[in-house]
């Protein structure tokens, strides 16, 4: 079977994960963690990528870094091959670690920056691992606070100071539509969500959706979710609020 091609993000930056294959631990203990950062930070050397978050959660990771030098492809067959090596050592394994090839999203606008980096930081407390993300030793939203050795954090905090990153990251939001570790399908680009909208509705400019009479608008909006666009995407695109096109 043809694997679908991997969305591009023009921004270059990209929300990663990464998943044990048949669900099994990734990382185990305390050993496990820090050589999977120390991994990172060997390869964020060699190539040149920008790491803005990351979460440790046994049997998976999320990543959320830039590309710079090199494609997410050559950049994970480093760090995979370095892990691998490392944890089938350790536990007297062989085979595949991960499952199948790692999933992505582009990340091409600040608002879904924020979002995603929230959900990261967040993950432990959704799974019920953690309390609070300031709780959870294996993740970096430490680093945004305290000592930093790995995340570009000067991305984030250029925009906000540190309180206001702890207040964004206890706001309530439902961080809905970001990859996640039931997902199957790849989190379309807004460039791609565009020309799908002018295929469906045949407007040229999609701000135009604003001025639609609401029976076009919302058959337009049914289909466009059939497609696969989320609906925080088609708010996001087209201008019109999240709540109108969930009640379409």
């Amino acid at each position: 079977m043809v694997r679908a091609a991997r969305a591009k993000s023009n921004s270059g930056i990209y929300h990663i994960m990464i998943r044990g294959i048949n669900k099994q631990l990734i990382v185990e203990d305390d050993e496990d963690h820090q050589r999977f950062l120390e991994i990172l930070k060997e390869c964020k050397v060699l190539s040149g990528y920008k790491v803005f978050a990351y979460c440790f959660m046994r049997n998976h990771i999320h990543l959320l870094l830039k590309t710079e030098n090199e494609s997410l492809e050559q950049i994970f067959k480093r760090i995979g091959a370095r892990y691998v090596y490392y944890y089938n050592r350790k536990y007297k394994r062989s085979g595949y670690l991960f499952q199948d090839r790692f999933k992505s999203e582009p990340v091409d606008d600040d608002s879904y920056f924020l979002t995603v980096l929230r959900y990261i930081h967040k993950n432990p407390v959704k799974a019920g691992l953690s309390n609070s993300a300031d709780k959870y030793q294996w993740s970096s939203y430490l680093e945004y606070l305290n000592s930093n050795s790995l995340v570009d954090i000067d991305f984030v905090l250029g925009s906000m100071n540190r309180d206001e990153f702890v207040r964004f990251h206890n706001q309530k939001e439902e961080d809905e539509n970001v990859l996640d570790i039931g997902e199957n399908k790849f989190r379309l680009a807004d460039s791609e969500a565009k020309i799908i909208i002018k295929e469906v509705s045949g407007i040229e400019n999609t701000t135009d959706f604003l001025n639609l009479n609401l029976i076009d608008r919302n058959a337009y909006f049914k289909e466009l979710r059939a497609r696969g666009l989320s609906i925080r995407q088609i708010a996001r695109v087209t201008g019109v609020s999240k709540g109108i096109v969930e009640r379409s």
